[in-house]
């Protein structure tokens, strides 16, 4: 029987692909998702998904119902895919594909992952005398009353602003200099004798104009400074197995540090259509220590790939015109236009032939969760 593999949480933004990737690589997937819910990953044919206790409601329980599932389904390998998951994993005991111990605390704490980057040579910013600011958690879990919270972060222009916004938030925040550019990220696959499959991604367009997560991205090649200082970033915490450098490339050309990321990330769908199977390797790596990845020789051609539901967000944003706190020129409509226009060349987040009804649930579900977020912010 080949190997089992628990996976979650199940709605978490790299969750598809990741399951995929590792059924292509031979194992039998299953992930957890918070009871009552039905992410778009359960229309899969090849993964099972499983309810457990969502952490928000209870922590313990939580941790207690992927242990008692992990047990009850046979899984050797669990495999956190967010942040919540990567605190619930570190409380299991389970043999887990990604970060535990010291490396789960580095994970999950920005004001360790600032310093050690600052210390390996990366522009990191810092909180300047004039705003504005960004004032965000420095935690990307914080458990409250037994109960589980990813606090966020907003932009603030006074220090009253600031203030207000880190009383606001749960537990303690970072106040830096808000920087404008464009995305980057930085992925591999770190091992005793230092990083293998280097790839990364840059953003082309983002889901909301303003500042969000990618609705289109880019693979590019990973420049060598940046390479040697995030090699001494990850031996500096003797980081092992995949990451994910998170970088905003300014004007200028400096790319200043943003985050770690110790999972899968939201741009995994690029990754591994290039042949880099980062999930499939973190799961190796956990069951052989001495595992080394063998990445894609020679490397593929760089592509495109992106998610039609983010896509038709960024869509909706433009055509409905620019907002009064978006502080730089709002995209063209028909630029946009002509952007979004569908290629043979496209690649598409979530689809693959067989499992298209994952796709257009997955839409479905990003265009609903935006809709009921539009709801909210109407008086």
């Amino acid at each position: 029987m080949s190997t089992r593999v628990l996976i979650g949480f199940a709605d978490a933004f790299a969750a598809i692909e990741s399951a995929w990737s590792l059924a292509d690589g031979g194992y039998e997937v299953f992930a957890f998702a918070r009871r009552g819910t039905s992410p778009p990953l359960a229309a899969s044919r090849r993964v099972r998904v499983v309810p457990v206790t969502a952490p928000e409601d209870d922590a313990a329980a939580c941790v207690a119902d992927v242990v008692a599932a992990a047990e009850r389904l046979g899984a050797e390998i669990l495999l956190p895919l967010d942040d919540l998951a990567v605190w619930v994993a570190d409380r299991t005991g389970l043999r887990v594909a990604g970060a535990t111990g010291k490396a789960a605390a580095f994970a999950l704490d920005k004001r360790l992952q600032v310093e050690a980057a600052a210390d390996s040579g990366f522009a990191v910013p810092a909180r300047t005398a004039e705003g504005p600011w960004i004032v965000k958690a420095a935690l990307a879990a914080v458990e409250q009353d037994n109960k589980l919270i990813r606090p966020g972060g907003k932009v603030a222009a006074t220090e009253a602003d600031i203030s207000r916004i880190t009383a606001d938030l749960a537990g303690p925040v970072l106040v830096q200099q808000l920087l404008t550019g464009v995305g980057e990220g930085v992925f591999g696959f770190a091992t005793p004798d230092g990083v293998r499959a280097w790839s990364g991604h840059r953003r082309v367009r983002m889901a909301d104009p303003r500042g969000s997560a990618s609705s289109a991205c880019r693979s590019i090649a990973v420049e060598q400074d940046v390479r040697l200082r995030a090699e001494v970033l990850l031996a500096s915490v003797g980081w092992r197995g995949m990451f994910m450098l998170e970088l905003l490339r300014d004007g200028a050309g400096t790319p200043w540090f943003m985050e770690v990321n110790g999972r899968p990330w939201g741009s995994m769908a690029l990754a591994v259509r290039r042949g880099f199977d980062y999930p499939v390797w973190a799961v190796r790596q956990a069951l052989d220590a001495e595992f080394v990845p063998e990445p894609p020789d020679p490397e593929p051609p760089h592509i495109v790939c992106r998610h039609l539901g983010r896509e038709l967000i960024h869509l909706a944003a433009v055509l409905r015109g620019p907002i009064a706190d978006h502080p730089g020129p709002w995209p063209k409509r028909a630029a946009t236009l002509a952007a979004l226009r569908p290629t043979r060349a496209d690649r598409w987040y979530n689809l693959r032939k067989g499992e298209r009804r994952v796709f257009w649930r997955d839409t479905w579900s990003t265009l609903r969760v935006q809709a009921a977020r539009m709801r909210r912010r109407t008086p």
